[in-house]
């Protein structure tokens, strides 16, 4: 697997709340031509259309096979719908070892990632941020997945629109873009 670094800056803090040490990284460097393009699954999702009050539009919906429930289908939630088929389908991690928009605490912050993945021990491993297929996979993105991982400190960080994905290893205090999702 070849890899490109991307160069970072951290500084370390003391969390007020838990007093222990918590690195921020800084981005700055983007790496370019780093993007992985997916071959989805053959996928029939479950869609239907849910009537709303009388007189107000209704909601498309689709059912999350993960979190096995229906959820309005929005553009972010169409990428994330196809990328939990392309993780289960094609990397073939069980639907089990994954959990999709859950609430995490950032400092006094409460933010909820898209999907994290967890190894066989229950320990989060890689978190995937989602966003809508015309949004661009940029340095603010990537920054997002980042902040998340301040609490989740997994080894593997990917952002997608659906159409393109990056992935990252963090390796101490690289992080190193990678040309496959592990």
């Amino acid at each position: 697997m070849v890899s490109i670094v991307v160069s970072l800056t951290s500084t370390t803090y003391l969390c007020a709340a838990c007093l222990k040490p918590v690195t921020f990284f800084k981005i700055t460097k983007f790496p370019s031509g780093a993007m992985i393009k997916i071959d989805y699954p053959p996928y029939q999702p479950k869609i239907k259309n849910e009537t709303g009050p009388p007189g107000a539009a209704g909601r498309e919906m689709i059912f999350d096979e993960v979190r096995k429930k229906w959820v309005v289908l929005t553009p972010e939630e169409w990428v994330r719908q196809n990328f939990l088929q392309y993780l289960v389908q094609v990397k073939k991690y069980p639907a089990s070892l994954i959990a999709v928009e859950k609430e995490i605490k950032l400092g006094d912050l409460k933010k909820r990632f898209d999907i994290v993945v967890y190894d066989a021990a229950s320990k989060p491993w890689m978190i995937v941020e989602c966003k809508e297929m015309n949004v661009e996979l940029n340095k603010q993105v990537l920054d997002q997945v980042l902040r998340y991982n301040i609490t989740m400190q997994v080894p593997y960080l990917v952002i997608t629109n659906g159409s393109y994905c990056m992935a990252f290893q963090c390796v101490s205090n690289d992080l190193k873009a990678l040309t496959e999702l592990p």
